[in-house]
């Protein structure tokens, strides 16, 4: 069939509506993803070597199988689970399986920036009897974040692009939607290009607004360790 902008302009306001549940679904997911990666580095720095191994691959089994199994997985086996299953919603089932995936990544990521900040600035905070909570607060956290933040946000990005998976499961999103009405109007060509342009509008402005906040981030850090060298 011919590209009908009668079809499009149609089109457009029946898929849109799925737009909030599309983001509801990207955000609600992310932070558990951010929350969960702390929980795995948690985990995985424990004394217990036995306790740490079989955590490392229960993260790497989940990390190494796709998020869309793992969605089937708790939408449709899940609930069979003997004594402990219990029944999902699709909006549910879909945020804990990408939520859960993308930790396993973020945890990483959290790691790498941890392990950047020098060790002198461990032996520092020691040495002028700082406690934890200053040492993570005042001095790891702050030079930790700003090489994370590109990391973190192009796997914001990547979720976003992988929240579509969720319409497997009757997640009523603009996929979803875009997939209805082609169904319904056997037009399929206007609606989906509906779903990829709304993809484009929303990821890409968040990669520049990304770059920014990486860049502001980083002249703040700047600053902070000019001060300090300024003042010893």
């Amino acid at each position: 069939m011919m590209w009908s902008w009668e079809t499009f302009i149609d089109a457009f306001p029946f898929v849109i509506k799925g737009i909030n549940v599309t983001l509801g679904l990207t955000f609600t997911s992310y932070v558990l993803a951010l929350a969960a990666g702390f929980i795995w580095l948690a985990l995985e720095s424990t004394p217990l070597r036995p306790f740490n191994f079989i955590i490392y691959w229960i993260r790497e089994f989940i990390r190494s199988t796709p998020p869309i199994v793992q969605i089937f997985f708790l939408y449709f086996a899940w609930p069979m689970v003997p004594y402990i299953g219990t029944s999902f919603t699709p909006f549910i089932a879909a945020m804990i399986a990408l939520g859960v995936h993308f930790s396993t990544y973020i945890a990483e990521v959290y790691r790498s920036g941890i392990e950047s900040v020098d060790k002198g600035q461990w032996e520092a905070s020691k040495a002028l009897n700082f406690s934890k909570k200053d040492t993570w607060m005042k001095i790891v956290l702050p030079q930790a974040l700003p090489p994370t933040i590109p990391m973190l946000g192009n796997y914001l990005i990547i979720l976003f692009k992988e929240v579509p998976l969720a319409a497997t499961i009757g997640v009523v999103g603009i996929l979803s939607l875009g997939r209805t009405y082609g169904a319904n109007t056997w037009s399929y060509i206007e609606p989906l290009t509906i779903v990829a342009l709304l993809f484009l509008l929303l990821s890409y402005p968040s990669a520049v607004l990304i770059r920014k906040l990486e860049d502001k981030v980083n002249r703040r850090f700047d600053k902070k360790n000019t001060k300090v060298k300024v003042t010893e």
